[in-house]
């Protein structure tokens, strides 16, 4: 563990090339903190100044990937940066705690970061975690799980439309599927009840050198999925960072928009409401938990009740802000490794509506909340905002009327680039040593 005069050393463990997870290795950069990072090629992390050292993550040998990056940075912590690299990181505990003393090292480190090893399978299970929460009185919505289409009759019988199915093992809005007819609950249950396509596993496997579906596919392993009450309401999130079983810092927010009806948000508005942290603090307490997680839920519209809707065992697309006292979760991960009182950052923003970058602007370039809200746009990370919009063009070429508004957007975000915006992409560049 760092000390209060030595900076603490975190590995960011990436799976993917989500953008949030460069956001949040640049936050804590800026806190304090030595970064290192084990991801894919091609990381947009390779675009800013935060890590010290990248090691390149292998999708066919993920737990090796790991393992060699834990072993030449020796972090003080692993931030797991989306749900498969949580699932990696429980997988690698389980294979070092057979290794007896040669890996308790390892073993440490992952229970230090995320938390007990006996909270893993409560986090990664819907309805696991869905009957803890009930138990701690958190308001839930009634789930079940379903493992036939007669069951499926069954809670359709007693629970009416709509509903909700969702598979375990899923994230970012794939596994989810709200159905209101008898027909579209069949399908969709066949559907998030079947095992990966062959053929889809083998694309993962060969092109994206990710063996995450073939197994399941090969074995016709299928995933558990589960039924939950519809709650009318406005979605909500919040992003944590514990430690020890305490919440250090938190940040609540209201989905105001988000890419389709179960996909990631791109327009939050920051809230407080009591039930939100008061769930929090109980699923943290109850779990010990220690790192960075995010709880989903649904406001209700009549009551405004909050309803605990799932957990993710990783860093969110928010986690990199900083509002204020509480409300800074790089600098509460920095206090907690040196044993130090947070020095939260000054607010980014006093405006409580957020766009989130690239997301809300890849959704909609010529949505208002780009003038209105605030425009989380990481301007200190100009190579970044440049690739972004180049990527935006590309994706919009061939979308008309669409194009335009994209090209206006991107040219009205390359004229707020400072003037060495290309100097210093090339620095940058020039300067990352991926290994």
């Amino acid at each position: 563990m760092s000390t209060p005069t030595s900076k603490p050393r975190v590995l960011l463990a990436a799976t993917d090339r989500w953008y949030p997870t460069a956001r949040l290795g640049m936050a804590l950069a800026d806190a304090g903190c030595i970064v290192d990072a084990v991801c894919p090629s091609g990381h947009p992390l390779r675009l800013t100044h935060a890590t010290r050292q990248m090691y390149r993550y292998n999708g066919l040998l993920p737990l090796y990937s790991f393992t060699r990056a834990i072993r030449k940075t020796n972090p003080d912590l692993v931030i797991p940066a989306d749900d498969l690299a949580a699932r990696q990181l429980h997988d690698l505990y389980r294979q070092e705690s057979l290794r007896g003393m040669a890996g308790l090292g390892i073993c440490d480190l992952i229970q230090r970061s995320l938390g007990p090893a006996n909270s893993f399978d409560v986090v990664a299970a819907r309805n696991a975690f869905t009957r803890l929460a009930e138990d701690q009185d958190i308001r839930v919505p009634h789930s079940e799980v379903i493992a036939s289409i007669s069951a499926l009759h069954d809670w359709i019988a007693r629970m009416g439309f709509p509903l909700v199915l969702k598979a375990n093992g899923t994230s970012g809005g794939d596994g989810v599927q709200i159905v209101d007819t008898v027909e579209k609950a069949e399908l969709a249950l066949r559907k998030l009840h079947a095992p990966p396509l062959l053929v889809r596993a083998a694309k993962h496997a060969v092109i994206d050198r990710d063996l995450t579906l073939l197994r399941p596919s090969l074995s016709r392993r299928r995933p558990i999925v589960s039924a939950q009450s519809f709650i009318a309401g406005q979605e909500a999130t919040s992003t944590l960072f514990c430690w020890q079983g305490k919440v250090l810092a938190s940040l609540h927010f209201e989905v105001i928009q988000k890419i389709g009806a179960t996909g990631h948000a791109t327009i939050v508005r920051r809230i407080e409401h009591p039930e939100m942290s008061g769930a929090a603090g109980k699923i943290a307490s109850r779990l010990n938990l220690s790192g960075f997680y995010g709880l989903d839920f649904m406001i209700e519209s009549k009551t405004r009740n909050a309803y605990l809707i799932e957990i993710n065992p990783r860093t969110t697309q928010v986690g990199h802000l900083a509002l204020g006292e509480g409300q800074d979760l790089p600098a509460a991960l920095y206090a907690a490794l040196t044993a130090s009182i947070p020095q939260a950052k000054p607010r980014v923003t006093e405006n409580d509506t957020i766009a989130l970058f690239p997301q809300a602007w890849k959704r909609d370039p010529a949505s208002p909340f780009l003038i209105t809200a605030y425009h989380d746009v990481p301007w200190q990370a100009p190579a970044m905002v440049s690739a972004c919009a180049t990527a935006v063009r590309k994706q919009h070429a061939n979308s008309g009327q669409e194009a335009v508004a994209v090209s206006a957007a991107s040219d009205r975000t390359k004229a707020q680039m400072p003037a060495i915006a290309e100097t210093k992409s090339a620095q940058v560049l020039a300067q990352q040593n991926e290994i």
